[in-house]
């Protein structure tokens, strides 16, 4: 286990949510540069991934010692399209509308059934 202090439950749920703030950068951050070069922002991109999948697999990784693969990727949904909204909100100045809530909603129920099976 990477962290002793931290519970083998929760250190992947932190790592991914570390991981998917440098991901949504990556894949989003770019859209308050439209006037730069798409090479050059797709270098940065990329650059940041990186550092995204620094913190991905070791979640990965360590998660599946007390998750599923299906379990780890249902928390990596919703724990990204956590991120992607407040990362909207505050970066991209968007707002949220009732459909999306709605949507992510869903989603967020998808989740419910993935774990309530759990055992």
């Amino acid at each position: 286990m990477p962290f002793p202090i931290i519970s083998p439950q929760l250190a992947p749920i932190l790592l991914l949510s570390l991981s998917n703030v440098f991901m949504t950068f990556a894949w989003y951050g770019h859209l308050r540069f439209k006037d730069q070069p798409l090479y050059l922002v797709i270098f940065v991109s990329w650059l940041i991934a990186f550092f995204e999948y620094c913190l991905a697999v070791p979640a990965n990784r360590y998660g599946s010692a007390v998750y599923s693969a299906a379990e780890l990727k249902t928390m990596q949904e919703v724990i990204t399209l956590t991120v992607f909204a407040v990362f909207s909100v505050l970066y991209l100045k968007e707002p949220i509308t009732l459909n999306q809530v709605i949507g992510f909603a869903l989603i967020a129920l998808g989740a419910f059934f993935v774990f309530s099976g759990r055992t």
